[in-house]
């Protein structure tokens, strides 16, 4: 086993746009496919952009980009296009690359790999040291990227991960090839390069944790108005809202609904670094909440939502019985190929497939709901004719 710390990689620190454009000049020159990484400072910032861009290709780089100096990612861009790049886990840096003009054309996923080839640990440093024989350190994955300047160790962190990814990459092949399993990954990778990001939640704020202990309109509409006034100030500040006061103080202040900011104050529960030193501004949202007569009702139902599963055995008892028969036969297969059951088939479409089956109940019926749903070619091909005699009445 090679420690990480008996390897050098010369990676260069890209602070702006002059450096940009002799990089990808420097990238265009190489050959072979280029392994792409992002940091970001989740759970530090307000939003999730990327605060450091890292590209290897054999031949050139590590580069490592540093967006808050970098106004143009355009040639770096130009030179990637057409080009195939190796991320891991590529549906965390797919979006805040995208919002830099980076966007894949073609996309090798070592994770989503590894999750297909039934490997027991799917993290980049696991498989890293299994194929490569190299143990990464990974004492920065969760740092706050966002602060400057980055220490020349958490450079080398981010250096290590990204120039690896070219030879996990070939790693990984080969076993996709041993196990004939090269389809189902293209397949794989291809959904997770174009798929789009979800809609805006309208009301984000009825998403906060605990927010069924909010029982009357009064309390939602207390909660609202505390999650907006929270979220600007989080947008002001570019801090992570939670990090102002969290969700469960929220909660806990449109609950006890209070009767005067004193009591606010007093309220034990209501915690968070910016809990005292803002009272006044989360006063002014529960006098809002108090008085306003645009209440909340109940949650807008989404049409396309079926009931949770875990009560069809009381209230839908034939749509329970499909549900556990074809489960059981969908882990039976996914034991057999050495995939997860939910990158056989998304748990998501087999329920949404039992609770409502489609007219024809034919493996080609099955098998056309299913591509309805999403499901790609391959996993329609494995289990719709193994589904269908379920659903035969």
């Amino acid at each position: 086993m090679v420690e990480q710390s008996e390897l050098e990689t010369n990676w260069s620190l890209i602070t702006d746009d002059a450096g940009l454009r002799r990089a990808a000049e420097l990238l265009a020159a190489a050959t072979g496919p280029v392994g792409v990484d992002a940091e970001r400072a989740s759970g530090f910032t307000y939003g999730s952009e990327a605060y450091l861009v890292q590209v290897f290709r054999r031949g050139a780089g590590p580069f490592l980009f540093d967006p808050t100096g970098i106004e143009d990612f355009g040639p770096l861009a130009d030179v990637l296009r057409g080009e195939e790049w190796v991320l891991h886990a590529a549906s965390q840096d797919i979006p805040c690359l995208s919002e830099l003009g980076l966007h894949p054309d073609r996309l090798f996923d070592t994770e989503l790999a590894a999750r297909l080839l039934g490997y027991e640990r799917v993290g980049l440093g696991a498989i890293v040291e299994s194929l490569l024989g190299i143990h990464l350190e990974k004492a920065h994955s969760a740092a706050d990227w966002s602060q400057r300047p980055l220490p020349e160790s958490w450079l080398d962190y981010a250096a290590f991960d990204v120039a690896l990814l070219p030879d996990l990459r070939d790693a990984v092949e080969r076993d996709l090839v041993a196990q004939g399993k090269e389809e189902f990954a293209a397949q794989e990778f291809e959904a997770a390069r174009v798929r789009q990001p979800k809609p805006k939640n309208p009301e984000p704020w009825r998403k906060l944790s605990g927010g069924h202990a909010l029982k009357n309109p009064r309390s939602l509409a207390l909660a609202r108005e505390l999650w907006q006034a929270r979220d600007e100030l989080a947008r002001e500040r570019d801090v992570s809202p939670g990090r102002l006061i969290p969700d469960s103080s929220v909660v806990a202040a449109a609950v006890a609904n209070p009767r005067s900011k004193g009591d606010l104050a007093r309220l034990a529960n209501f915690k968070g670094r910016a809990s005292r030193t803002e009272i006044d501004r989360w006063w002014r949202a529960i006098l809002v909440g108090k008085t306003t007569e645009d209440l909340p009702g109940a949650k807008p139902r989404d049409p396309d939502a079926i009931p949770h599963h875990r009560g069809w055995a009381q209230r839908h008892p034939e749509a329970a019985e499909r549900l556990t028969a074809a489960r059981a036969i969908v882990e039976t297969e996914a034991e057999r190929q050495g995939i997860p059951i939910e990158n056989l088939l998304t748990p998501d479409h087999l329920r949404r497939l039992a609770w409502r089956p489609p007219a024809d109940r034919s493996p080609e019926g099955i098998a056309l709901r299913l591509t309805e749903l999403g499901a790609r070619p391959w996993q329609v091909g494995i289990v719709a004719p193994m589904l269908a005699p379920v659903f035969v009445d």
